[in-house]
């Protein structure tokens, strides 16, 4: 599955620790001002975005104005000032026979984030077999047969970069007996075995629904387990495949929040595309729904048409209206939410926050694991 025009695929977004850092760091602080602005907005506006507003307020209308706007600017693959940065990674992907994200989507971020020594890895090949019209991402009835090495290849690649969180998302595999679940399940496996300390985030495919592939990706030891709901549910079966459906994906999301034995443990991830025609009180609903569903992180971006084959984009939507979306969706319950025009949910839109939090969690775990083994030694739990 691809993400967000975006769309989820196999390879995922891997940081990598290295001399480029700046680079990626500076991709980063881009993303962040394009709600950098909350803080200013904050002093002057009420806080969300006002019910008396039109749907198409501070919008642009795509047809009228087909020419990007200056925000969504960004300078071309390889020019950039760690090109070699760029070319390594590429040539790494291509030596271990993998697929990326960035490339199958057409990412608009991908320059500086090779340049940066990240690269989004997707699963499963780069072949999908659904056609969702946002999605650039090659599709056919039958895809070629699943790389056995791929888990090592992988493993390899981030072992190689030098990764504390790894993103790794995929194509739809609808020709599987379990969609492919047991492929994604086994590479975070073996991820896991391999570096004990690493964070793993899954991008999945829906599975048509089926509880028990979401529950062989869950009981793999995923950390976070993000699937997208991609738009709201008026415009599903405009932008996504016949066979993906909004309750579908929210029942997915449920799932593997609501687990009953990893539930707790795993932090679950969606994300919207915006300018697609949605309306304003859509979005709100879909981000209720995300609620009640246990979603606890949510990615907006600005959907950008990757090819002439892909639907239209319909309206350009200005970056501080992002910027009201997420004080709006953390005011209703998110724990966190990125909103920019460039966010896309295939790059790690906020895996600080999240790998902060993940870790918090197994040191608190770690310390009533020790607390309780102290206590027992010490007798104090005898009666």
């Amino acid at each position: 599955m691809c993400s967000l025009g975006w769309r989820s695929v196999p390879l995922r977004c891997f940081s990598n620790l290295s001399t480029s850092r700046p680079r990626l760091e500076a991709l980063r602080q881009r993303l962040k001002t394009e709600t950098a602005a909350e803080e200013l907005l904050g002093k002057t506006s009420g806080g969300g975005l006002s019910s008396h507003s039109s749907p198409s307020a501070g919008r642009f209308d795509a047809y009228a104005s087909q020419r990007k706007p200056s925000w969504l600017l960004v300078r071309p693959p390889g020019d950039h000032d760690s090109a070699s940065e760029y070319e390594r990674l590429r040539t790494t992907v291509r030596e271990l026979n993998l697929h990326t994200v960035c490339e199958e989507a057409r990412c608009p971020n991908i320059g500086e984030c090779w340049g940066g020594g990240t690269a989004t890895i997707m699963l499963m090949g780069d072949v999908c077999t659904r056609g969702c019209r946002f999605c650039s991402v090659k599709t056919s009835r039958k895809p070629p047969a699943i790389d056995p090495n791929e888990p090592e290849n992988v493993s390899t690649a981030i072992s190689r970069w030098g990764l504390r969180y790894v993103v790794l998302t995929s194509v739809d595999r609808d020709d599987l007996p379990d969609g492919g679940a047991s492929h994604i399940a086994s590479t975070v496996g073996l991820l896991k075995r391999k570096m004990p300390a690493i964070l793993v985030e899954t991008l999945t495919p829906d599975f048509r629904g089926s509880n028990s592939a979401v529950d062989t990706v869950v009981n793999s030891g995923v950390d976070v387990f993000a699937h997208n709901l991609e738009t709201v549910e008026r415009l599903q079966h405009v932008v996504r495949d016949y066979r993906a459906g909004y309750r579908q994906s929210l029942k997915v999301l449920e799932r593997a929040k609501f687990h009953p034995q990893r539930g707790q443990e795993i932090v679950t991830k969606s994300s919207l595309m915006l300018g697609v025609g949605e309306r304003q009180s859509e979005v709100r609903q879909s981000m209720k729904d995300l609620l009640n569903a246990g979603v606890q992180i949510l990615t907006l971006g600005q959907y950008l048409r990757p090819s002439h084959r892909n639907m239209k984009v319909e309206e350009w939507v200005h970056p501080e209206e992002f910027v009201e979306w997420k004080r709006e969706g953390e005011a209703l319950g998110f724990l966190y939410v990125a909103a920019g025009p460039l966010v896309r949910s295939s790059y790690r839109a906020g895996e600080f926050f999240i790998e902060s939090l993940l870790r918090r969690r197994r040191g608190e775990e770690k310390f009533r694991r020790e607390s309780s083994i102290d206590e027992i030694e010490n007798g104090s739990n005898v009666v």
